[in-house]
């Protein structure tokens, strides 16, 4: 009689728990595949991809809430970590999770075996958000993916959760002026200073495709900055954007939270 009480009780547990756990939608993370930039007019080459902590921070803080994540790149190859990006001074926050990135970047099965953007295109339903981490790699490959600007006019006409990191907001200028639907919108990136910065002192040399804020603005939209390796991130309606490495606790809290609204 216990046994069979033990059995309704956690029946019934199963039951309540359904629909919590249902409310909790799928997030598609977009990141390049690209290892390889190009400097000083394709005279230097330098090893790029996506920024560690930009990524991870978001990932995590998406998951812990429950929600579910999917990756993709553009032809379905692994997508590469850039090497600044594992320098302390990005991980002052909660330096214990530089180990936590490096391991799951590492030995993540999901991860290492994301999907092509043709294939995310036909799934696009299943997912309530998009997130693009930055890092220089975004500038290589997603920058002139036509599937890229695809994808954000389709999440955006669904009134889905779009998460651009740093450099990520650059793909807003890949979609026609005449069918943008960020025109107008409040919007932040990597700022001039924080380019000229980079490419001056880290980099040594200026790639082809830059000057992101400049750009943004020409192209109608109201840009945004905080202070040069400070964090800043900005929200307007279901658009939100970050400006750096330093910028994950204030892009996490904006992009939750309008995950929980359209959820």
């Amino acid at each position: 009689m216990i046994h069979i009480t033990k059995v309704i009780i956690l029946f019934i547990s199963l039951i309540i728990s359904i629909p919590t756990m249902a409310q909790h939608g799928k997030v598609l993370f977009v990141m390049s595949e690209a290892d390889t930039l190009l400097l000083k007019n394709g005279k230097k080459k330098r090893q790029t991809g996506i920024f560690l902590n930009e990524f991870y921070q978001a990932y995590k803080a998406i998951v812990d809430k429950g929600y579910s994540v999917d990756f993709a790149t553009p032809t379905g190859k692994k997508a590469t970590i850039d090497q600044e990006s594992l320098a302390d001074d990005y991980w002052k926050e909660d330096i214990q999770m530089k180990q936590e990135a490096i391991d799951f970047w590492s030995n993540n099965q999901e991860f290492s075996n994301p999907m092509t953007l043709d294939k995310a295109i036909e799934k696009e339903k299943e997912y309530i958000g998009l997130v693009i981490p930055g890092g220089q790699g975004l500038m290589v490959d997603l920058i002139y993916d036509k599937n890229t600007p695809l994808l954000l006019k389709s999440f955006a006409k669904n009134q889905k959760v779009i998460g651009l990191i740093c450099h990520a907001p650059s793909f807003i200028t890949t979609i026609q002026k005449e069918e943008n639907p960020f025109i107008g919108y409040k919007v932040n990136s990597v700022t001039g200073f924080e380019e000229f910065y980079i490419e001056k002192f880290i980099m040594k040399g200026k790639p082809q495709k830059r000057k992101i804020a400049k750009q943004l603005h020409k192209l109608g939209l109201e840009y945004k900055k905080g202070g040069p390796g400070k964090s800043y991130a900005v929200r307007d309606r279901n658009l939100i954007t970050s400006q750096n490495p330093y910028s994950g606790t204030q892009f996490n809290e904006l992009y939750l939270k309008a995950l929980e609204e359209v959820n």
